[in-house]
């Protein structure tokens, strides 16, 4: 449970700075609570509809040697965006969100990896 939790406060770090760093990508209303609530709904996304996008995509992907896998996380990071219009806006799909779906997957990685050696959770 615990290790779920930092999970989803490595999440919402990579979401807050990925907002920090991209001008096009904005989080509104309470800056804390608006960030739990983006990386709950974007963690869920990618845990239950990314896996079912990546296998019917799949051919794409071996076909572009896994550079689909980068389209595959815009578009999970523009249905969060969907879903929650008046917490987190991004201007424009392309450039703007394959970046920033880029920009977490890389940060959430790297601070996921100093989290998983520790067994004791």
């Amino acid at each position: 449970m615990v290790y779920l939790l930092v999970r989803w406060v490595i999440l919402a770090a990579a979401i807050a700075l990925t907002a920090w760093l991209m001008p096009g990508m904005a989080i509104h209303g309470n800056y804390f609570v608006s960030l739990i609530i983006i990386s709950a709904l974007y963690g869920l996304v990618n845990a239950i509809i990314r896996p079912i996008v990546m296998f019917l995509s799949c051919p794409l992907v071996i076909l572009t040697l896994g550079l689909f896998a980068l389209i595959v996380n815009a578009l999970m990071l523009s249905l969060t965006n969907w879903f929650l219009p008046e917490i987190l806006t991004i201007d424009s799909f392309f450039w703007t969100t394959i970046i920033a779906a880029l920009i977490i997957s890389i940060v959430s990685g790297i601070l996921n990896i100093f989290v998983h050696g520790n067994d004791n959770w």
